[in-house]
């Protein structure tokens, strides 16, 4: 009896543990929506916690109004995001392919190289000189082609592949299979955990990239992107410097508060990755930590 009472006393201790876990964990999300939701006027006074003291849509139509290029920034982030995440994790799977490769003698050279290119830049000017002599300054394609390839990417996804079985490659040469063929019909397929890992890592700096935006396409309106536009809009509310002034040159009869704004900023621009995450959340931890270890 005194055995059963000792389990279920530290199952309660467990339990309100977690739960205390749970609300640490919840808490900022849901200070964030609260204030987003909340009168801007009312926001300023405090205490706003979990609930919107006075519920309002206010900010986010406001924070629309000010930004007209809000649907074309968001078609160019989601596009960006889909087609940047898709090309960047084929070139660097494909570059991992080839420096799994035992055959392959320039492996370790090419290794070396890649590892030193994250710790060495060149800087912003030279990017900036390079890509301008590329052409890419108000294209599109500055989005995708500067980093198809990431060393950090790539060095993980060849500790995922250094660890499948060289007989299943051995096995599809002697069934007449060349190596585009075995990239694609065998080692692809059991890359998924990584993949989608990866994917994930790119897709998420795709999303909150606005600083290339800025840099190369702010002379293409067209080009423009939602962390991008969002941006100005949270530079030109913190520039005002009190609550009761406007944030937007065409909201001059409107009175927005900064932090509500900001709060609506962050709701927007997190809510898109939070829904794609927990459909990769199985791959994950997989795609990390089975190419790490070695038996």
């Amino acid at each position: 009896m005194a055995s059963i009472y000792k389990k279920n006393y530290i199952d309660v201790i467990i339990l309100v543990f977690m739960i205390i876990v749970i609300i640490i964990t919840l808490y900022p999300f849901l200070n964030v929506a609260a204030k987003s939701l909340n009168d801007p006027i009312d926001t300023v006074k405090g205490g706003v916690h979990i609930w919107p003291r006075v519920p309002t849509l206010q900010n986010y139509i406001g924070l629309f109004e000010a930004g007209s290029n809000l649907p074309v920034a968001f078609r160019n982030s989601v596009l960006r995001t889909v087609i940047g995440a898709a090309s960047g994790v084929l070139c660097c799977a494909m570059f991992a392919f080839v420096l799994s490769r035992r055959d392959f003698i320039f492996r370790k050279s090419f290794t070396i190289f890649l590892v030193i290119t994250m710790y060495v830049s060149g800087g912003l000017i030279p990017d900036f000189l390079l890509i301008r002599s590329l052409g890419l300054i108000n294209t599109f394609w500055v989005y995708l082609l500067p980093g198809l390839i990431n060393a950090f990417n790539v060095i993980v996804i060849r500790a995922f592949m250094d660890t499948l079985p060289l007989s299943l490659q051995e096995s599809a040469k002697i069934d007449g299979a060349n190596d585009v063929t075995i990239f694609f019909a065998v080692i692809l397929p059991l890359c998924k955990p990584v993949l989608a890992t990866i994917a994930l890592f790119i897709a998420v700096g795709q999303w909150n990239s606005w600083f290339d935006t800025y840099i190369y396409a702010r002379g293409n309106t067209q080009l423009s992107t939602l962390q991008y536009e969002l941006m100005k809009v949270l530079d030109s509310a913190q520039s005002v410097g009190n609550a009761a002034d406007i944030y937007s040159q065409n909201l001059r009869t409107a009175r927005r508060s900064p932090e509500a704004i900001k709060m609506a900023i962050t709701v927007i621009a997190t809510v898109p990755i939070l829904l794609v995450y927990p459909f990769l959340q199985k791959y994950f931890v997989s795609g990390i930590t089975l190419g790490a270890v070695k038996e």
